[in-house]
């Protein structure tokens, strides 16, 4: 058994590629071993911003022996029909097959002895279709060749059983060299095997596995904040870009300026975080501190001061044009703001920024009378207002404050706290760990802003496609769904739907009914996502769904919720194994006789005690499950279910379906029959 050791040097991939590219690299490796019948014990993907690199152990120096065989015609077969399988397989005598008995007579057969081939003699031919099919989202190509790679290629290492593997890509030739760190390491690096790659390349200052870079970076920025009586809390996502940004990471601490720590701290946090990438740290009280951590990719002789010092620098000018931004747009009403959104187009067919707040705030208004403990007052103000902020210069310099700002300039111009935070939420979740809003004031613009941006959006046909959603209008909805549920909200959505469609005013492309319908199709999609998310199964959900186009989803899900548990109870288990039972009696009795056993069943027909006693509880619980579900309590709805588990038992273990007597055997399906339909009536059983 053997190793492989394949490394691709190039410039700097992008850090967002990086996670993707090492699951990539193993699918396409392990499916190129299985069609040349190979298999490997280990295997292991890594990334670091200059290098993809794949290391598999375990693999055999020699392809095991097989055989092929090529069945041919019947030996009763016409001449014809012989000489051709002779001629497609080579063959100049029919003696030459063999002959063998199937169960559809004797056959001839071409056996071929295929040899295996010494692994080395074809992994080069592996991984050259590894590479050219490679799925980079953005790649590119350079000087004459017709090859793709994610950025122009430098080297690559490909070594097999400690020996080069011949390889030609992009105008590069595989070897046993590579180089370590870009600016520590300037000559090329002899390797021998995976062991030693991964210490000599330690040495060369390059951590080839992002998980420990990505650890490096956390515990020295806690050590480094300890040091100085501060915090910092793990930002995931940063430090998963972090990681895929250096290959030697050296945390270092900065400093901001004194003038700018009056700012909001959302603007400091946005300027390190999202512009320079700097990780903030924290007070002992969880105020932002005026120190931040930076990541350098070399150590310096002087300790990194001149790198802290140049970083400290860019974040000066950043943070000087936010304070300028911020204290120019306090002179001026939030209000003051409001006429420049009819400059700002919404989107070309939809009118303006003015056009949609115009919208929302009738929006909000119908929302209202649909939920307790709103202030109307406060709703108009801050629906009147959501989108002022976007006319400011410091939202136009950090765009991922909209919202937040407008929440700071309202508070300045005395605006009530309702109205502030709902401008601040009112774009609230944006992702699956966002917080959902949870006051009425912010809970009713946040769903009329995302209701009137899927209206209009569906209203003019720009629906998501396949993994198209350039609007991102399957997050919108997720987000409208979340709100209702985790608000428990009773919405009927078809309702809000209608009422935003007569906000617009405008020429849809689609009337207000099939807008309406395609609308609620989309949504039951996303609740489905939403629901798979918490737990829910796939069939549970199209239980539901496929008997319901409810649009109330607080009910769906109570619904569903309350059939999960009473599956997961033995009677609830039970009585669906009766009911597939029941079900697949009728369907095959029904093939036969094409008949509606449920209208032309007669109670009198029945002659069992058991069959009599399951009639009685089908009754019984018929009307208790009626009056459970239309009060929408569903668990009791389940219960009375559950009652049936022993008559039903009963009925099958005493009784005969397919009864000699006629009647009574149509008598008899007519009983399953409305087993089937009673439990239906909560859901789609037969789902499940």
């Amino acid at each position: 058994m053997a190793e492989l050791l394949l490394e691709l040097l190039s410039e700097e991939i992008p850090a967002g590629m990086q996670k993707q590219s090492t699951q990539d690299l193993k699918r396409l490796f392990l499916s190129a071993l299985a069609e040349s019948r190979l298999e490997c014990v280990t295997l292991e993907s890594y990334v670091s911003p200059r290098r993809l690199v794949l290391f598999a152990d375990g693999l055999p120096n020699q392809q095991e022996d097989f055989v092929e065989d090529r069945k041919g015609p019947s030996v009763n077969a016409p001449s014809k029909a012989i000489k051709g399988f002779l001629r497609a397989n080579g063959l100049s005598n029919i003696n030459e097959a063999e002959v063998r008995n199937t169960n559809k007579g004797d056959f001839y057969f071409h056996v071929l002895r295929h040899e295996g081939l010494p692994v080395r003699d074809i992994l080069g031919g592996i991984i050259s279709s590894v590479l050219s099919t490679f799925p980079w989202p953005k790649s590119m190509r350079w000087a004459d060749y017709n090859e793709r790679w994610v950025r122009p290629l430098e080297s690559i290492l490909f070594i097999f059983d400690g020996s080069v593997v011949p390889l030609s890509f992009a105008g590069v030739n595989s070897s046993n060299k590579t180089k370590g760190h870009r600016f520590h390491s300037s000559e090329e690096i002899i390797i021998t095997d995976f062991a030693d790659y991964l210490n000599k390349l330690e040495q060369a200052k390059v951590m080839v596995d992002g998980s420990r870079r990505k650890d490096k970076i956390t515990n020295a920025v806690n050590v480094l904040a300890e040091k100085e009586n501060l915090t910092f809390q793990e930002d995931l996502g940063l430090l998963q870009e972090l990681s895929g940004l250096v290959e030697w990471p050296v945390p270092l601490i900065g400093t901001i300026d004194k003038e700018f720590i009056d700012l909001p701290h959302e603007v400091l946090h946005s300027a390190m975080r999202k512009h320079q990438k700097y990780l903030a740290l924290y007070e002992p009280d969880g105020s932002l501190a005026n120190r931040f951590a930076i990541i350098s990719n070399i150590e310096t002789e002087n300790n990194g001061h001149s790198v802290v010092e140049g970083n400290e620098r860019v974040l000066r000018a950043r943070l000087s044009d936010a304070k300028f931004f911020w204290d120019n747009d306090l002179i001026a009403t939030l209000e003051s703001k409001l006429e420049k959104l009819s400059e700002r187009i919404f989107y070309n067919e939809l009118g303006t920024m003015l056009d949609k707040t115009e919208r929302v705030e009738k929006l909000c208004n119908i929302l209202a009378s649909n939920l307790s403990g709103v202030n109307k007052k406060d709703l108009a103000r801050a629906a009147r207002l959501s989108k002022a902020d976007l006319c400011t210069g410091l939202v136009g310099e950090f765009p991922d404050l909209q919202g937040i700002m407008g929440c700071y300039y309202a508070s300045n111009d005395g605006e009530s706290q309702p109205v502030c935070l709902a401008i601040s939420q009112h774009y609230s979740p944006q992702g699956p760990s966002d917080e959902v809003p949870v006051l009425p004031e912010s809970i009713c613009l946040a769903l009329a802003d995302k209701i009137d941006t899927l209206v209009g959006f569906f209203g003019i046909s720009k629906r998501p496609s396949g993994s198209k959603d350039p609007f991102a209008l399957r997050r919108t909805a997720l987000g409208i769904i979340r709100i209702i549920l985790e608000n428990n909200l009773r919405f009927f959505l078809k309702d809000l739907f209608s009422y935003s469609y007569d906000t617009y005013g405008l020429a849809m492309k689609l009337q207000k009914d099939d807008l309406v319908e395609h609308l609620l199709v989309f949504f039951h999609e996303r609740f489905k996502v939403y629901l798979k998310d918490n737990g829910f199964s796939t069939s549970l959900i199209i239980s539901v769904l496929s008997l319901s186009n409810s649009d109330d989803l607080v009910e769906l899900r109570e619904r569903i919720n309350a059939i999960k548990l009473f599956l997961s109870s033995d009677d609830g288990n039970n009585l669906l194994s009766a009911y597939k039972r029941a079900a697949n009696i009728v369907r095959i009795e029904h093939k036969k006789d094409q008949k509606d056993y449920i209208s032309i069943f007669e109670e009198n027909n029945l002659d069992a005690p058991q069959a009599i006693s399951l009639f009685r509880s089908l009754e019984q619980v018929e009307e208790q499950v009626k009056k459970n579900l239309d009060n929408e309590k569903f668990d009791l709805a389940m219960l009375s279910l559950a009652s049936l588990r022993q008559p039903v038992d009963l009925f099958f273990e005493k009784v005969t379906v397919n009864s000699e007597n006629k009647a009574e055997r149509l008598a008899n399906l007519g009983l399953l029959s409305q087993i089937g339909r009673l439990m239906n009536k909560v859901a789609d059983f037969s789902a499940i």
